[in-house]
Parts: structure tokens; sequence; C-alpha cells
């Protein structure tokens, strides 16, 4: 069976994770994804490593289904190889500090020049503006996004979330963009320039708050249990464990009390009669003091307490149990070490074991994108270099005494 990307060739020049983690997604998809490194690899391959001499799982786990060839772009020779890269392939993708590429001397019009067709995506920090030059981390992008001042507790500092938005986040919007360019290409015949900003990727999945940043103008945000938001209030405040959407939600406490032993619960109108059934308080169903979601909405605080002084006294999967016959909607909260070992997940296939040729067996994410035509198989991520002949012999037809040469000369 043939994959969706198939035949598309990406060149991939990224590093660390917010390019590898688009280049990547593209290589689930069928593309044949050729990393370019320098000769001392991607920086994060020595990065957090667990065993000694190994690849470590940062780099394992965002390089999956890619070629690895290594090349000083610096040299002479190996700016004329990258112009045969070039023009030989489909996609170039980047995220490079600003002006980096250009100053290897390929700018967006040389490019265009070697290969009209190329769709040349960039991934950087921030925007054209005074953040231009910002130095661009995960946590930065978060706190210059929306996401950091949002999220937390509202007698509390700041917060950044454990989801990698600032760095896969971007990945996944440049994996959009670059979609689209090879899809207008097809009418156009020309490929382009995409670009995509860590800060506007995290700032897009910010969205709601800048919603209730507007509805601040007309009133308080009452659905905000840990935060009286007053009526002079001027921007959103850390919302805690608040759902952000129209039906109240929060994370309760349950047995024994470790540091997931929580479910998340939200109250819907038509599930407040069960719930409070539940949770031995059933006179609560028709008290007009809570029996409508606008009596309720002053009081969440206490609504969420009466919730969780019954939850408290069961394990999580039997709370679980009893909302989700009452089709109340939940979730527990699942820890790292579960979700390795859910069976559900690797049954979906979206947590997976890989055969690396160095470590072993290791565990990684597998692809949340399920085409019916396009299966995804994970390929363990390569060695550094691990290419080189196959793409500049058998490839770019150089020879194999030439190989030698470009490797004794610090080249690849």
């Amino acid at each position: 069976m043939t994959k969706a990307l198939e035949g598309v060739r990406v060149l991939d020049m990224t590093h660390v994770q917010s390019g590898p983690s688009a280049t990547q997604l593209l290589g689930w998809l069928g593309a044949d994804v050729v990393k370019l490194e320098a000769p001392s690899g991607d920086i994060t391959r020595k990065q957090l490593r667990d065993l000694p001499d190994v690849d470590s799982l940062y780099f394992t786990m965002l390089n999956c289904n890619k070629r690895s060839i290594t090349l000083n772009t610096k040299s002479e020779r190996g700016k004329e190889i990258l112009t045969e890269l070039i023009r030989r392939s489909d996609v170039m993708v980047e995220n490079f500090g600003p002006g980096a590429v250009d100053r290897m001397g390929f700018t967006w019009e040389r490019i265009q020049e070697i290969n009209p067709r190329i769709v040349y995506a960039s991934i950087k920090g921030f925007g054209e503006g005074p953040y231009t030059n910002f130095k661009a981390y995960e946590v930065v992008a978060q706190a210059m996004g929306g996401s950091m001042s949002t999220t937390g507790f509202a007698d509390g500092p700041p917060l950044a979330t454990g989801a990698q938005i600032g760095d896969s986040g971007t990945g996944i919007h440049a994996v959009a963009g670059i979609l689209a360019a090879l899809f207008q290409r097809e009418n156009t015949g020309r490929g382009q320039r995409v670009n995509v900003a860590m800060q506007h990727a995290v700032l897009n999945l910010c969205r709601v708050k800048l919603r209730d940043q507007q509805r601040l103008e007309h009133g308080p945000l009452a659905e905000y249990p840990d935060a009286q938001v007053t009526a002079d209030a001027d921007e959103v405040p850390r919302s805690g464990n608040a759902s952000g959407g129209g039906q109240p939600g929060w994370a309760v406490k349950c047995a024994p009390g470790g540091p997931n032993d929580y479910v998340y619960v939200i109250v819907q109108p038509v599930g407040w009669k069960p719930l409070s059934a539940l949770i031995g308080r059933p006179e609560l169903a028709e008290d007009p003091e809570w029996a409508t979601p606008e009596s309720r909405l002053p009081k969440l605080g206490k609504m969420f307490q009466l919730i969780e002084e019954w939850s408290a006294t069961l394990p999580k999967w039997e709370v679980l149990e009893q909302l989700n016959a009452h089709n109340i909607p939940c979730g527990p909260i699942l820890s790292t070490k579960e979700i390795v070992e859910d069976e559900s997940l690797a049954a979906n296939e979206m947590v997976v074991r890989v055969e690396h040729p160095e470590r072993g067996t290791f565990t990684t994410v597998g692809s949340p994108l399920k085409l019916s035509d396009s299966p995804v198989d994970i390929v363990t991520s390569p060695l550094l270099g691990e290419h080189n002949a196959e793409v500049y012999v058998g490839e770019l037809g150089l020879g194999d005494e030439e190989l030698r040469l470009l490797k004794t000369n610090g080249v690849i």
C-alpha cells in the first residue's frame, strides 16, 4: 500500500525539537526525509543521555522514519553538495536562528533559482519585529504566547505546561503549512515559502484566553471558580483546573491520595441529578440554590468540594466507573508510567516499541494521524551519517573515492 506522501523528498535541516517533530510527522506520512546534520551531529544525540555513547531518547523519539547524512555546509564543496540536494528535494525545512541559512549563501531567492518547485519551510521563535532575534526555547514561547500567564492557580506564579506546545506544537503548525504549499503547487507548479513562529503557534493554541480577555469588557468571568474575577479586572487570570469551556470542570482527589490520584469531572446540566445522588446529596437536585447551572455558578468551589468529599474515599478507577455509568464526562489523570503501560494506547499504536541498533528496544509515541490508506510503520531513528553512501554515491552519483576524501577533509 502506498503512503500519502510517497515520492516526496524532504531535506531536513532541523535540530533539537520544533523542526524534527515536523519532519518526523512528514516521514510518518510516507515522505523520504533526509536529515542533514553537521559532522558533529544534532546536539540532542548527546543531550539527556540515559546510556553512555548511545543516541539519547531525546533524539531517537524525534527522528524516527528518517535517513541521516552529514555535511559541513560552511565548506565550498559542502555548499555545492547542498545545492544539489536542494535541486532534488520537494521540501526543505530548517529551524536555525534568524538569517543563518541566508549567511550560508542560500537565500530564498537563491533557493528558488536552484529549484522553483521547492517548498521552503522555516521555524523561528518569533515573527518580524522587536522579538525577532530573541533566543527561542519551549518555555519562552509559552511565556510570550499567552500560555504561562493563564496557567496555574490564581494565587500562584505563572506556570509552564508539560505539553510541548512551543516546540512540537509549532512543528504541527509547520506540517500544516507544508502540506498546504505542496497541494497548491499541484495547481501553480511553484513552490513557496512557509514561515511559522513558535510564539504565534502558542498564541493560536491559547485563543480561548483571548476570547475571555474580550469577555472581560462586559463583566467578570464567573466560571473561574478559584479566581474571583471582579468587574474591574483587566486581564484573564490563571484559572487552575477550570475547564475553560461552557461546562464547569475540575480535578477532584481520589484514594489513596497519591500525586496522580485524581479524576477530572465536568458537570453538565443533565448530569447534576445523577451526580448529586452519587455523592450522597440527592436533595441538591431539587434545591433551588443548586438545581440550575446559573444557581451553581457562583459556588463552583463548594460544588467541587462536595464531589471531592465523595471521590476522595474511592480509587480513581472506581470513581471513573461510577461516573461513566451515569454518562458524566470524566477522565482519570494518567501518569506517564500509566500511559506507557496503557494497553489501549498500545493497541492503537500510540505507544510503540522500536528496535534501535545500539540501544536495543525503546518506547516512543506513535503517529496520532490515522489514515485508512496510509498506514504508519515506526522505523528507528538513523545513526549519524548512516546513509552517507546511500545518498551521496547511490543518488547523487559521487564516487567511492570522493566519498572517502570528503570524509578525510571534514566535508562529511
